[in-house]
């Protein structure tokens, strides 16, 4: 067990070092975080590119599920704004399932010892309790509010008994509302930061009655 955690332990660092001694990769980490002044600035950072802008687009929804500090729905915002709303849509939820998909795996390569260095056993212990018991509810539930971070809740399904395909149905189905109706906002609005605190408080109101009920319903088949 100890030999397979220190290969594991070795590929991270591998990976981690590659970005800080890597020279373009460090440089384009840093560049593409320092476009997130505002949504303008993001718009243009991306279409800076050119005829490879949505490749970028595709790759920063990544970078960010996985590690930057950058908000997803700036993204989804800039890709409704360049390529319209049905394109953005698609572009935004496809690339966000990707990154899921990788913060899920990255999790459940790591295992539970060496994740247990950045979090208590307790915390860990707790995470699986909730997501053993919603399972694939608590993720979609997740899912719908938009300031619950994306690569935390993928984190830590990976590190729970969740299958893969439960995770994706979940997480899929649970960000698809938000991602189309943020895509049809930045397409209509010149400041869709105004209906994202609209949607904030619609969508936590519905997730909130959602688990409520959920919670009531496992009671009730306790109970009988």
């Amino acid at each position: 067990m100890k030999s397979k955690n220190i290969k594991k332990l070795i590929v991270v660092l591998i990976v981690v070092s590659a970005f800080i001694f890597i020279k373009p990769l460090r440089d384009g980490v840093s560049n593409m975080t320092k476009a997130f002044k505002d949504l303008e600035s993001v718009k243009a950072y991306i279409r800076s590119f050119g005829p490879i802008a949505m490749v970028i687009s595709f790759l920063m929804m990544i970078l960010q599920s996985i590690a930057a500090p950058i908000p997803a729905f700036f993204i989804t915002f800039a890709n409704a704004a360049i390529w319209g709303w049905v394109t953005g849509s698609i572009l935004s939820w496809t690339s966000a399932m990707v990154g899921a998909t990788i913060c899920f795996l990255i999790a459940r390569f790591l295992g539970r010892d060496i994740t247990e260095k950045f979090a208590t056993k307790g915390a860990l212990k707790d995470v699986d309790v909730f997501f053993d018991k919603y399972g694939k509810n608590a993720i979609l539930v997740a899912r719908l509010l938009p300031f619950v971070p994306f690569d935390p809740i993928s984190y830590a399904a990976g590190l729970t008994s969740m299958g893969l395909g439960e995770f994706l149905i979940a997480t899929g189905i649970g960000q698809l509302p938000a991602t189309i109706i943020y895509s049809y906002a930045a397409s209509k609005s010149t400041n869709p930061s105004t209906w994202l605190k609209g949607l904030i408080i619609l969508f936590g109101v519905f997730a909130l009655v959602y688990m409520m009920k959920k919670i009531y319903n496992d009671r009730q088949k306790k109970k009988s």
